[in-house]
């Protein structure tokens, strides 16, 4: 494929072997675009235990990667929390590849403490979930659209939402209101920038097959969590890495604002 031939894209967020971010990265780069690819930390604690034992470098290996396939790649390490990080990444990335035509907003803080009642959440926690996967979503949103908006020539941004976001389940607060408010976020961008040809959109996907839920593995837990899903499987990575592609090509330039939902049927039903 080419259809992203002479495209550059940034994927936040992107540096689990595992992961969602990498997939996204790498569908990408196989459709013909040059990358930029970030996150959060040099540290090795950042990576599970698998990864280690994988020699699985995070950045590196998607920067590798990424230039195996015969495409351009950087990678950027950033706090999306920070407009000086934000603006830093920016600046690389067009110094690096030349510009930027897609943004994909990956960057997510992980399953935590925070799964519990909201009488029972962490102020600071709340705070920690809402900074990172909103305005963190925002100020890549606000920055690399300057740029596209410079350059003249429309671009697409996508960010990666959640089924809770619309399910909003017991104990998933801090998760489903940050995801939720990037519905919202990209509703606003997507009537603000429309006239510039930049399309903003939400992918929301389910239970994904990732290493996020390795702790939900044990038959009975594994059994139950399927249970809920009329598809009766986990939804994969490259699933949801190829609607982020199709959303950034030129067959999909009059797609805009909308949340496109992946869970295998559960939201639906639960809807219903």
């Amino acid at each position: 494929m080419s259809e992203l031939s002479g495209k550059v894209a940034v994927v936040t967020g992107a540096t689990r072997k595992r992961g969602l971010g990498r997939a996204i990265a790498l569908a990408l780069a196989r459709a013909g675009a040059d990358v930029a690819v970030t996150g959060h930390s040099r540290n090795s604690a950042s990576l599970t235990t698998d990864e280690l034992q994988q020699g699985w470098c995070g950045l590196t290996d998607m920067v590798a990667e990424i230039h195996a396939m015969g495409r351009r790649a950087h990678g950027v390490y950033l706090d999306v929390r920070r407009t000086d990080d934000v603006q830093r990444m920016v600046g690389e990335t067009v110094d690096c590849l030349g510009r930027i035509d897609i943004l994909v907003n990956n960057a997510t803080y992980p399953r935590a403490a925070d799964r519990v009642p909201v009488q029972d959440l962490d102020d600071d926690l709340w705070r920690t979930i809402i900074d990172i996967n909103l305005t963190g979503t925002m100020l890549c949103s606000k920055y690399v659209s300057k740029q596209m908006i410079a350059q003249g020539e429309g671009g697409s941004i996508v960010s990666i939402s959640s089924g809770a976001a619309l399910k909003a389940p017991a104990t998933f607060s801090a998760y489903s209101a940050s995801k939720a408010g990037m519905h919202a976020l990209m509703s606003s961008l997507a009537d603000e920038l429309g006239g510039h040809g930049i399309t903003a959109n939400v992918i929301a996907p389910g239970f994904l097959d990732t290493a996020r839920i390795d702790t939900l593995r044990d038959p009975e837990k594994w059994e139950k969590r399927l249970s809920t899903i009329p598809i009766k499987r986990p939804g994969t990575v490259e699933e949801v890495a190829d609607l982020v592609r199709y959303l950034c090509g030129p067959s999909a330039r009059w797609i805009s604002g909308d949340v496109l939902l992946m869970t295998g049927g559960e939201v639906r039903r639960a809807a219903r």
